[in-house]
């Protein structure tokens, strides 16, 4: 069960609910290195890093995260592992709103999810 619990909450880093308008979209690299130089994403039991040198880390229900990413024709592309599973690879829009990033998986085409910037 918590394998179960865990997996459908890391995917939220890929996948939640449809986006909405309230948040502004991040289309350069340069520009979402900004938003998230020295913060740490959060959302309940998640907690993560990404580096401006292309890493990603972190934990999720105590379980460690890591991975790696790009920035590629506007969009976040990641390849993330939560402990030994493989979640893949994505490319994820970003948008942005106050303390808030927003990642929507497919392009921006699938589901969100929201972390806050601490």
């Amino acid at each position: 069960m918590r394998v179960i619990f865990a997996t459908l909450v890391i995917f939220g880093f890929l996948h939640a609910q449809s986006a909405t308008a309230e948040f502004s979209i991040v289309s350069q690299r340069d520009e979402f290195l900004k938003i998230i130089n020295g913060k740490q994403l959060e959302r309940p039991l998640i907690k993560l890093q990404v580096s401006d040198i292309g890493q990603i880390s972190g934990r999720a229900l105590a379980i460690g995260v890591r991975g790696t990413w790009s920035w590629q024709k506007g969009y976040f592309c990641r390849d993330l592992f939560w402990g030994k599973k493989e979640l893949g690879y994505n490319c994820q829009q970003v948008s942005f709103r106050g303390d808030k990033i927003r990642f929507t998986s497919d392009e921006g085409k699938g589901d969100y999810a929201d972390f806050t910037l601490k």
